[in-house]
């Protein structure tokens, strides 16, 4: 069965290293015959959640920027990657930006089920991706009906297109995106 998959590359650097684990996983979500789109962050203005809480009300941030846009995609798809790059043990502050705007839909009748996250980190152990698991976690423990489906940690990358000699790192992130 077709699923509606979006992937979410969070870095604002060209050739990121969770750019190219984000191709990956949407070639292989592809390829195993769902619908697929790939948005970035790089180019899109996002502003800082104010709290006030309108969303709830009105089923939409009301700061006017793209992030409506993306958060009204991810409510309708079945399927969400975020892919980030990890900083000071983190996720990145666009990342965290997007999941915080993205309240409305809390009280929302929400699609999504499953949520993958890719990290790319320059530290080589795993746990240098503890807090991004950790913070997405957490959002996603707020949607009763999602779950973390599956984690592909990309260490020892630094510099941008380092992920292309992780040749093991993009092919689990390809398998992961085929196994949606």
């Amino acid at each position: 069965m077709s699923k509606r998959v979006l992937v979410l590359s969070t870095s604002l650097r060209p050739n990121s290293n969770s750019d190219l684990l984000a191709r990956q996983f949407a070639q292989g979500a592809q390829e195993a015959g769902h619908q697929v789109e790939l948005i970035s962050l790089r180019d899109k203005e996002l502003h800082f959640c104010r709290g006030c809480l309108a969303c709830l009300k009105q089923s939409r941030c009301v700061i006017q920027d793209d992030a409506n846009a993306i958060v009204e995609k991810m409510g309708a798809v079945d399927v969400i990657c975020f892919a980030t790059p990890v900083y000071y043990y983190e996720m990145s502050g666009q990342m965290k930006t997007l999941l915080d705007r993205a309240n409305s839909l809390y009280a929302a009748d929400y699609a999504f089920r499953d949520i993958y996250l890719l990290t790319a980190s320059a530290e080589e152990e795993d746990s240098a991706s503890d807090g991004p698991v950790n913070g997405l976690s957490g959002w996603i423990a707020c949607f009763e009906k999602a779950r973390l489906a599956g984690v592909v940690r990309g260490g020892g990358v630094n510099k941008p297109g380092e992920m292309s000699r992780r040749m093991e790192k993009l092919a689990e992130a390809y398998e992961l995106g085929k196994r949606v």
